[in-house]
């Protein structure tokens, strides 16, 4: 039997009110040149039977179900280590597929690039659709050799959210053998962010980039799993996180890292943070709203006078005088989302 161009890989645990609406959306769409498998890290709800009922149906369907849950980070690598394809498609369990998109990923991966980076739209909880998530300032089917200086100045600089450096792995679709020749390092298993510090891992030896900013998939908001520690520890993740990232592959002073400040700036404007301090005073967590003035240190430290203004701002903002943050943040991300 040959093996499939196209892994779509989808690590997931307990997110069996989720995952059938998205097998149901891919499985559709699946030919012979594609398999689809799933990664369970031992969930405690019927995900197990969610999956299995769909493998009567589906051939296609492969269901691996581990013996103790490992985490996002290593459950995603592990969905990329069982899959036979060519090229792997990540996919979280609670997105679903956009009708065509397979095919058209397909002809995409036949030109034998090293990632690719797609586009997807937002929806609510319930999958009404809010817009499309802003990735890149780039025409559709821009090619980036990430190894080439140039190419990666310009790649950096028209990035609008942390999406576009790969934080989000519904998006990214790559050769398997690139993946594996990127050297495995423990260091960032069990941050969130595994999977991005094994991509960039790859830049210096080379890694061409195209991105497609059309619609390959719908991705349900407001169902974040990262959130079960609270909503500043959530914005922590992302923050240190990236920080982290970006001082260990580029450098602080970098252009690079300046860029990951800035899209972080983006995804996390003040308003956006004033109405984080708001909810973080009413759960009253003290050492939360310290980590908040911490990390609102961290992403506003490009600008000497106006940064500081800001920090002080922030620290200083009563709880009480918080609440029209909260309708001006509903505003930003409606704008912001589409």
């Amino acid at each position: 039997m040959n093996a499939p161009k196209l892994s779509v890989c989808i690590p997931t645990y307990n997110f069996g009110l989720f995952i059938g609406e998205t097998l149901d959306s891919i499985l559709s769409q699946v030919a012979d040149d594609t398999e689809v498998l799933v990664v369970d890290g031992a969930s405690t709800d019927n995900t197990e039977d969610v999956v299995r009922g769909r493998q009567v149906r589906f051939p296609a369907l492969r269901y691996h179900r581990l013996e103790r849950k490992g985490g996002i980070d290593r459950d995603m690598a592990k969905s990329v280590e069982f899959a036979r394809g060519e090229y792997c498609w990540l996919f979280s369990a609670d997105d679903v597929m956009a009708d065509g998109a397979l095919k058209r990923l397909l002809d995409q991966v036949r030109l034998g690039l090293d990632l690719y980076l797609c586009g997807f739209t937002l929806c609510d909880f319930e999958m009404r659709p809010r817009g499309p998530h802003p990735i890149l300032d780039a025409a559709d089917g821009s090619v980036y050799e990430l190894a080439d200086p140039r190419d990666r100045k310009e790649f950096f600089e028209r990035g609008l959210t942390t999406t576009a450096f790969f934080s989000f792995m519904s998006s990214l679709v790559f050769r398997k053998e690139k993946w594996e020749s990127a050297k495995r390092d423990e260091a960032f298993v069990g941050s969130c962010w595994d999977h991005v510090a094994r991509l960039f891992r790859l830049i210096p030896e080379g890694l061409k980039v195209k991105y497609l900013s059309g619609t390959y998939l719908l991705k349900r908001d407001d169902n974040d799993s990262f959130s079960e520690g609270g909503i500043a520890r959530r914005v922590g993740i992302a923050i240190d996180g990236y920080h982290r990232l970006a001082d260990t592959f580029f450098g602080e002073r970098s252009a690079e890292a300046f860029h990951i400040r800035r899209v972080l700036r983006n995804e996390y404007p003040f308003v956006n943070l004033l109405y984080i301090k708001l909810k973080t005073h009413e759960m009253g967590i003290p050492e939360d709203m310290a980590l908040l003035v911490r990390l609102v240190g961290k992403i506003y430290r490009d600008d000497p006078l106006f940064d500081k203004v800001r920090i002080l701002l922030f620290k200083i903002a009563p709880p009480f005088a918080l609440k029209p943050a909260e309708k001006a943040y509903k505003f930003a991300r409606s704008l912001f989302s589409g």
